[in-house]
């Protein structure tokens, strides 16, 4: 059971950290030209991974894989955010 819960935290993680991320990125970020450099996914997934890994740590539901997996969602978010940028369309995210 309890490990359905982690399942279930680890999704959740997931699906929030790229939308979210992605949101972002299309509406804040829209006039940022840094954003669109093929380095920036890289460094915020990595970054997510970093800053989840200490809350992965001492959470007993979720581990390490969470936070890898919460930073390559908020790494594949901040692409296709950029990537909705250049193409000028909203994608799945209606506003």
């Amino acid at each position: 059971m309890l490990g359905l819960i982690g399942t279930g935290i680890t999704v959740a993680a997931v699906i929030l950290g790229y939308v979210s991320v992605r949101n972002f990125v299309r509406t804040r970020l829209r006039f940022v030209d840094g954003v669109q450099r093929r380095w920036v996914p890289w460094a915020t997934g990595f970054g997510a991974a970093v800053v989840a890994s200490p809350v992965a740590a001492v959470l007993p539901l979720i581990g390490v894989g969470t936070a890898l997996l919460f930073g390559v969602s908020v790494g594949v978010g901040v692409a296709h955010g950029a990537r909705d940028i250049r193409r000028d369309s909203a994608g799945l995210l209606n506003p």
